[in-house]
């Protein structure tokens, strides 16, 4: 009788403990092709050269 009331409170401590866990879920929808977040200082310089170059440099030996 006291090792299955034993049990009973370890299963219980043990699920209340886990429900803390828990974490909210929040569903952010995004558009493709969208950015959507704070505005990026990088976007306005022309880094499209450096950037195709490492591109090119990355995936050549793939």
């Amino acid at each position: 009788m006291q090792k299955k009331l034993i049990v009973i409170l370890l299963v219980l401590s043990g699920s209340l403990a886990l429900s803390g866990c828990l974490e909210d879920f929040q569903v952010t929808l995004h558009e493709p092709g969208v950015y959507m977040g704070p505005s990026d200082p990088l976007l306005e310089t022309s880094q499209t050269a450096a950037l195709a170059d490492r591109l090119n440099t990355g995936q050549t030996d793939r």
